[in-house]
This record gives structure tokens, C-alpha cells and sequence, in this order.
């Protein structure tokens, strides 16, 4: 984003860290770990929302099938923004929060293809894509490529409704136009029992 003021600190891994503006109007450090390897992705992957702490659970994401990048980073403190409008089947409105952040958008009215590719547009990090229905809280679908030889450049993944539903309301509720989160979450090593799911789902 814009105005972001960035470190790059020479470790065994690199990390930049970059200090950008919060909900609230203060500085958050957002920090981008490059990692040796591309993640494996056949089971899903989870992701951390830190703030705000109404949703402050682990959530499960499944990648898209044939399409779109895998996470070559892994991303801490970074920003999940809601598209304008909800769908992305057209310009985004919003488009300015949603460089160097994380797209939330809702399924339906084009391609899984299409709308990953406005957020692309946006400067958009990844593609999160929810679920429709609203009430689904337990199924994942398989995002196809929509056969038009379009190549998205960044990660695509499916989440479910229940849980896309419940973030749009509590930011709405508390209004704010994005969460801060981070991803992927590893949750290697994590008793189930210790990870903090969200209450309303089961995975």
C-alpha cells in the first residue's frame, strides 16, 4: 500500500516488515515471511483472524483446484478486506484497501476465475471466496477454472458460508472495513482441542 514504510531484516529467512494504518488510525506492523517452499495445499489451509477479537478464531480455507497461485509467503498482520462490490464480478469499488491485503468476496454472478482476477486487479494478495449460503457451515466445494485461459497470478480459496457470512456481519456491526489476519496459519503440531475454532462451525 501506499506510504507503507518497509524493513528488510537478513535472517536465514527474510522478512519485511512494513508498518501500515489500522482501523483505528494507528500503525500496524504487517509483517511477509518469505518461506523456502511452497506450501502443500491438498487438505486446506487455516487462517488467524487477530482482530477484531468478536472474531478471533482459526478458520479452514480450501485452495481452488486448477487454478490460481500457491502461497509462496506467508503473511502476519496483513488485512482482510470485504470487496465492493461483494461478488467482484465487476470493478472494485474499494479498490485502494484492498492492495497488499487479503480480498474477501462472495460467491455467485461469474466465474471463480473472474473474480479472482479483479482482486488481482486490486493489488489483492489472495482471493478468499465465500460461500453463497449463508447457512453452510460444513461443506466445501472444488473452484474450477472457468475454461476462458485466463491464469490468475495469485492464490484462490473457498470458504465456507456460515463463516464468510459471520465475518461481513461483525465488521459491518462494528463498523470496519477490513480484519486483521494472518495466513496461512500453521497449526502444525496444535492439539485439536487447543485450536480456537469458530464457535458456529465445526471443521
Amino acid at each position: 500500500m501506499a506510504g507503507d514504510v518497509c524493513f528488510l531484516f537478513p535472517l536465514q529467512i527474510f522478512i519485511v516488515s512494513c508498518f501500515i494504518w489500522s482501523n483505528t488510525g494507528q500503525a500496524v506492523d504487517r509483517k511477509l515471511v518469505t518461506i523456502p517452499y511452497k506450501l502443500s495445499l491438498e487438505d486446506g489451509i487455516f487462517f488467524q483472524i487477530l482482530e477484531p477479537s468478536a472474531l478471533s478464531y482459526t478458520y479452514k480455507v480450501r485452495p481452488a483446484k486448477n487454478f490460481g497461485a500457491s502461497f509462496n509467503y506467508s503473511y502476519a498482520n496483513v488485512h482482510l478486506v470485504p470487496t465492493q462490490p461483494s461478488h467482484a464480478c465487476s470493478i472494485l469499488t474499494n479498490d485502494i484497501l484492498l492492495e497488499g491485503a487479503i480480498a474477501l468476496i462472495d460467491r455467485g454472478g461469474c466465474s471463480f476465475v473472474s473474480k479472482t482476477l479483479q482482486a488481482q486487479k486490486s493489488g489483492a494478495l489472495a482471493a478468499i471466496i465465500t460461500d453463497n449460503r449463508k447457512e453452510n457451515d460444513d461443506l466445501y466445494i472444488d473452484m474450477i477454472d472457468d475454461g476462458t485461459k485466463r491464469v490468475p497470478h495469485i492464490p484462490a480459496l473457498f470458504l465456507r458460508g456460515k463463516d464468510g457470512d459471520m465475518i461481513r456481519k461483525m465488521l459491518n456491526d462494528l463498523h470496519l472495513v477490513s480484519a486483521v489476519i494472518n495466513i496461512p496459519y500453521n497449526i502444525t503440531g496444535i492439539p485439536q482441542g487447543k485450536l480456537k475454532q469458530p464457535p458456529w462451525t465445526l471443521w
